[in-house]
């Protein structure tokens, strides 16, 4: 019967290429684990293992032996010798339960603390200052970076543990029966025409010939799995990013009537993970034709290629049974690969996703700036300073052609200033706020900042942690920094006096609270550690016009504070009566200045 495709398009294969080589990703991740607090505790853990399977070793070659003597009781019908070899196969089957068990559980446990180390490590990287905000300007390396940090971590932990000590247990497995099979071999004698002769190594030699040819088939089988695999993980976090939209969107949505449109833009992520999950399913298809195919044969071959020998009468069966196991668990070590091919594929997918990411966050420390980028510098003489500024409002781009600059050529403000700086409708005024943050520098000329801890930025939209309204209004700094004093004065300040005795209730106070809230709580936390100078986003936009009026009284009575609105608010420029200054565009025929 022929295969139907489901009615999907399948997109291209819009992976990035990796930013480095296989190779220097695993190093990258064995250094990330290597400073990782829970090193020590994996070192030891790793080693337990190693004895473990050691041990499961030394006992599978007692079992192999043993297949001698029981074998070749059942072919001289003696019940004693049979009964006596099935007391000895208890014990070493007890063995083999406990060492089994005993793996499976320091297996499930390096998982636990690799992927403990790892997903810290990720977190504390991404976290560094300003490195989360650049990152998000990046291209698909910027995209769901969650899925990285939490499905991406988890699974390489889970892959790479259970692919290393399958590839060690292989590996010994291999060393421990190579040397029973090519002692095997050594005594098989073969009779061709009346001719004798023997071939040393001979079941050494034919298990390597049969799995080299099935790795070499897997290989071409399977050359795809990694690109599927990463194309899937992609179209997977834009799916669920598409989700956690929805649902944060929801009275919004369903205030338009919009649920039929947004169904339609879910339904073509859900086309985009499908038509690559289809390709993936033929591709795991094709391969299992390899695997299995071999796997079943496997069941015959050892038998086959032993069995000129053995009719020969230059084997015992029980000889011809030892040879068997001997060649299955030689095979099976050097078949690894072939078994797990397609796990290996995976794996791979996913160490280029997460150390990509982890590369990417790195290099952002060795930036320099370049020719025509925006010079940032410590102020020398207790101000903040602006010269001859002109941002490009696309990343990398040029001012000239799609960008604005500061029309009055340079803006010093000092201790206690007030200043706003608005501008043309086509001016995206908020990259110049990124810009005096640090981390917008596509743009040309100096901006000259006081020390870190005397500035402070507030964005247009706030960000409140999930947890106690004592957290939200803390944040960054601990809970306990401020005393209920401190903290109910300040909400009664900004009009928030009905929530002071909450402080302790835990609530997604970005829900509870509408945008006049929310605006309200930023301005009580710059109240409580009020800073020397307040760099302000269009702060008081969308505001009922009561609340914007009280919040800028608010604002104008920080008298030790030098105040930045950048945007317009008509609250603003009475309360504190501001220098004004503008923001203009860059036609592509206007010069820098210069």
């Amino acid at each position: 019967m022929a295969q139907v495709e489901p009615a999907v398009s399948a997109p291209a294969d819009d992976v990035a290429e990796p930013a480095i080589g296989f190779f220097a990703q695993v190093a990258m991740m064995l250094r990330a684990l290597w400073g990782a607090r829970v090193r020590n505790l994996l070192l030891l853990l790793a080693a337990i293992m190693l004895a473990i399977i050691l041990a499961t070793a030394y006992v599978q070659v007692l079992l192999n032996r043993w297949n001698v003597p029981f074998y070749d009781a059942l072919q001289r019908r003696d019940l004693d010798a049979f009964l006596m070899q099935l007391q000895q196969f208890a014990i070493i089957a007890s063995l083999l339960l406990l060492l089994n068990v005993a793996q499976t559980w320091f297996n499930q446990l390096v998982g636990l603390k690799m992927r403990d180390g790892l997903t810290r490590d990720l977190v504390d990287q991404w976290l560094k200052p300003k490195r989360a905000l650049r990152l998000s300007t990046m291209g698909i390396l910027g995209v769901n970076p969650d899925q990285r940090l939490h499905e991406d971590a988890s699974h390489l932990s889970e892959m790479t543990t259970s692919l290393t000590i399958g590839l060690v247990q292989a590996t010994i497995m291999l060393a421990s029966f190579v040397g029973v099979l090519w002692e095997l071999s050594s005594g098989f004698v073969f009779t061709y025409r009346g001719d004798s002769f023997s071939i040393p190594g001979y079941m050494v030699w034919a298990a390597i010939v049969y799995a080299a040819s099935a790795s070499l088939l897997s290989a071409v089988v399977g050359r795809k799995l990694v690109t599927l695999n990463a194309n899937r993980y992609s179209k997977e976090a834009e799916l669920r990013s598409s989700l956690m939209r929805t649902n944060e969107n929801l009275t919004a949505i369903a205030v338009l009537k919009g649920e039929g449109a947004e169904r339609k833009r879910i339904d073509l992520d859900i086309a985009a993970v499908l038509a690559t999950m289809w390709r993936l399913a033929l591709a795991l298809t094709n391969l299992r034709w390899v695997s299995a195919g071999y796997g079943w044969l496997t069941v015959i071959a050892p038998i086959l290629i032993a069995a000129p020998v053995y009719f020969a009468g230059g084997l015992t069966f029980g000889g011809l049974m030892m040879a068997v196991g001997a060649f299955n668990q030689v095979y099976a070590s050097l078949r690894w690969y072939v078994d797990n091919f397609g796990a290996i594929a995976d794996w791979k997918a996913t160490l280029m996703r997460v150390a990509n990411f982890r590369y990417a966050l790195l290099q952002m420390d060795n930036e320099t700036a370049t020719e025509g980028d925006i010079r940032f510098e410590q102020s020398v003489d207790d101000s903040l300073s602006l010269r001859d500024i002109s941002i490009s409002s696309e990343k990398g781009g040029d001012p000239s052609e799609a960008g604005f600059r500061l029309q009055e050529g340079e803006l010093v403000v000092r201790p206690n200033d007030r200043v706003m700086i608005n501008g043309d409708q086509s001016v995206n005024r908020h990259l110049l706020f990124r810009a005096l943050a640090g981390w917008w520098s596509w743009g040309t000329g100096t901006i000259a900042a006081p020390a870190e801890g005397d500035i402070l930025f507030l964005p247009q939209v706030g960000y409140l942690p999930y947890g106690t309204l004592r957290e939200a209004v803390s944040f960054p700094q601990d809970a306990g920094t401020y005393s209920d004093e401190a903290i109910k004065a300040a909400l009664d300040r900004v009009g928030l006096s009905h929530f002071r005795e909450m402080l302790d209730t835990r609530l997604r106070w970005d829900k509870v609270l509408d945008h006049d809230g929310r605006t309200a709580l930023g301005v009580a936390t710059v109240l409580l550690r009020p800073p020397r100078w307040l760099v302000m986003e269009d702060t008081l936009e969308g505001l009922e016009p009561a609340a914007a009026d009280h919040l800028a009284g608010v604002l104008a009575g920080l008298s030790q504070t030098a105040l930045v609105y950048i945007g317009r608010s008509e609250s603003f420029l009475e309360e504190t009566r501001p220098r004004i200054f503008h923001l203009e565009a860059l036609p592509s025929s206007l010069a820098l200045p210069g």
